[in-house]
């Protein structure tokens, strides 16, 4: 999977914790809590992980009565540094992503030859859906836990994953641990994303955020150019191993700054009392605390239905009888079923809710949400093996495959700031979406034409450019629908399940990207194969180093199969595009200019 197949500025949020019983005033038990037009009672709210603790709307957010730790200690940390300190974080911050966006490209590049090495270049989808399931499903756990605890805390937590995840690849001996390492790696990986989007919160006024949101994409631009050659290098002079070991420790070492920063500030605010002290549990009442605060049970729940209602699709090749074994029957059975009883629990017998089911009733979150979604499914359909088909099927090394995978992201990294801008001086996030229209119409379209092996490689930059741009004006602009939508209370949860949406989405067009792959191109090798190499298909299949070493008869079976697959999934993507732009339409036409005045401003902020 190619991590920055969009503006991933997430990417893939989670609602708040909900209110700690112990902490809840009987003022608050009474409160009726309104979003938008909708009424929502304080006890559903109470026990929703997604309350939206949303005050009257010409009431401060400053003033809320009641911010979780985490959320207080981030506004006392901005009320006592001072501007150069603020922008000395968002230097740092800055290094955190572009180190990552590096790591996110230099893995894309390095995992077909991974699976490859086990025989197994097929499971990139496998791998895929379950990290990015996990990795959606668990940012509604991070959202909390950063509110409850502290957005250095969860960082620190993310990139522990990521080094994890790192070493593990480094040495994986087969297919299953490397899975493993995969969602090690992309649970941090999307985590590091919202904590930094939830700080960028943290540090600015909602007119100017998306500013900040758009620069902090620029560091695609780096990685463009060189995480490919990174990648391209450690494969022909040492090994994909090395890659993995380097970063590990790259990543350590451009995070703990970012981090001493934090605790530093955090040191200065409580020393002047802004700093509330934290409840005094046992190691066991903390356990129990969070089991239930944390909603354990959704979170398993909804991580194992998903999955395996998802992993058939792409393990179906991989299994005794295909579609008769009784295994992948079981997987359709169980997974339906555990996300039917996932419901049944958050509403009626979870104390704190995982899922926040109160967000759905406004319909410009659900909007925004659903937009960034569909706006995934549509593109992993076909971008889960594009970087395959471009090595293949147009004989591009790895550096000039990533090049051309990754101006979609280049595209989104410039435009960016310009979004931010646009937002800042008009105010407007609904008609700014609207822009993205004409590009993704255009891009999607045009895909079904030229996505052949005949097709020049000028053009394919260009699809990806127009596909980049429409991601990018959706991508923020939701972001933004959301966040103008919820308290700072709720921006780590509103974030979250924007997170999640994408999540889910990536993994429905990984799951039809790996059905169409494992079920389909078999046969279509086998078709195309001249007889004497027919015997030859599956070590094909499983091989993107045998493919590539193919000659003749052999190669034009292999390119033309290849360009059948791609043709078919460039179709399953353009169907969700329709839906994206629906998506955007039930957007309320907010203006931030007015949000901004309406709650005020809290700290040094920018």
């Amino acid at each position: 999977m190619t991590s920055n197949a969009a503006p991933m500025t997430v990417p893939p949020a989670a609602p708040p914790s909900g209110m700690p019983i112990a902490d809840t005033t009987a003022a608050q038990n009474e409160a009726v809590h309104s979003i938008g037009k909708e009424t929502v009672n304080a006890d559903d709210i109470e026990r929703n992980a997604g309350s939206l603790n949303a005050e009257e709307k010409n009431e401060s957010d400053a003033s809320s009565e009641f911010k979780q730790d985490g959320v207080a200690r981030a506004e006392a940390i901005t009320k006592v540094w001072t501007t150069k300190t603020l922008w000395a974080t968002f230097g740092l911050l800055y290094l955190v992503s572009t180190v990552d966006s590096m790591l996110g490209n230099v893995e894309g590049a390095l995992s077909p030859y991974v699976t490859s090495a086990f025989g197994r270049h097929g499971l990139i989808s496998t791998t895929s859906i379950v990290s990015t399931i996990l990795g959606g499903v668990i940012t509604l756990t991070i959202a909390k836990m950063i509110n409850i605890w502290g957005r250095m805390e969860g960082l620190a937590g993310m990139v522990f994953l990521i080094t994890i995840g790192m070493i593990m690849k480094a040495l994986c001996q087969n297919v299953e641990t490397y899975a493993a390492a995969q969602v090690m790696y992309w649970v941090g990986h999307i985590g590091l994303l919202l904590i930094i989007n939830v700080t960028v919160a943290d540090m600015t006024t909602l007119r100017n955020r998306m500013i900040i949101f758009g620069f902090n994409t620029s560091p695609l631009i780096i990685s463009f150019f060189t995480g490919p050659l990174i990648a391209d290098r450690f494969l022909k002079e040492v090994n994909f191993r090395w890659a993995f070991g380097a970063f590990a420790i790259i990543m350590i070492a451009t995070t703990t700054p970012i981090i001493g920063v934090f605790i530093y500030n955090e040191r200065k605010a409580k020393s002047v009392g802004l700093v509330r002290e934290k409840p005094g549990r046992t190691f066991f009442e903390s356990v129990k605390y969070y089991v239930v605060e944390l909603d354990v049970v959704g979170l398993f729940l909804i991580t194992v239905g998903a999955s395996l209602l998802l992993l058939p699709f792409s393990l179906v090749n991989y299994v005794p009888g295909g579609w008769a074994n009784g295994g992948l029957i079981s997987m359709f059975v169980l997974g339906p079923a555990l996300l039917a009883v996932f419901y049944i629990w958050e509403k009626k017998y979870a104390p704190v809710q995982f899922f926040p089911w109160v967000y759905l009733t406004n319909k410009t979150i659900l909007g925004a949400c659903s937009c960034y979604g569909l706006m995934f499914a549509s593109i992993f359909c076909w971008d889960t093996y594009y970087y395959s088909y471009l090595q293949v099927a147009h004989s591009l090394s790895v550096v000039d495959a990533s090049y051309t995978i990754n101006s979609l992201s280049l595209s989104s990294a410039i435009l960016g700031v310009f979004i931010g801008i646009l937002i800042r001086y008009t105010g407007k996030v609904k008609w700014v979406a609207m822009a993205g229209v004409p590009f993704m119409i255009l891009g999607t379209a045009l895909l079904v034409r030229f996505r052949t092996p005949e097709t020049s490689i000028a053009v394919l930059v260009v699809l990806q450019v127009l596909v980049g741009l429409a991601s990018c004006v959706f991508a923020l602009c939701s972001q933004m629908a959301v966040m103008a939508t919820v308290k700072h209370n709720e921006v780590a949860p509103g974030l979250a399940l924007h997170g999640l949406f994408g999540a889910v989405g990536a993994a429905i067009g990984q799951a039809i990207a790996g059905g169409i792959w494992n079920n389909l191109l078999p046969f279509k090798l086998m078709q195309y194969l001249p007889d004497e190499a027919k015997a030859d298909a599956w070590t094909i299949f499983g091989d993107i180093t045998v493919q590539q070493a193919a000659t003749g008869a052999v190669r034009d079976a292999i390119d033309a199969a290849y360009g059948d697959m791609q043709h078919m999934m460039v179709i399953a993507g353009c169907c969700f595009a329709p839906f994206v732009i629906v998506a955007v339409w039930f957007w309320d036409d907010l203006d931030v200019r007015k949000v901004d005045e309406e709650r005020g401003r809290v700290g040094n902020v920018f």
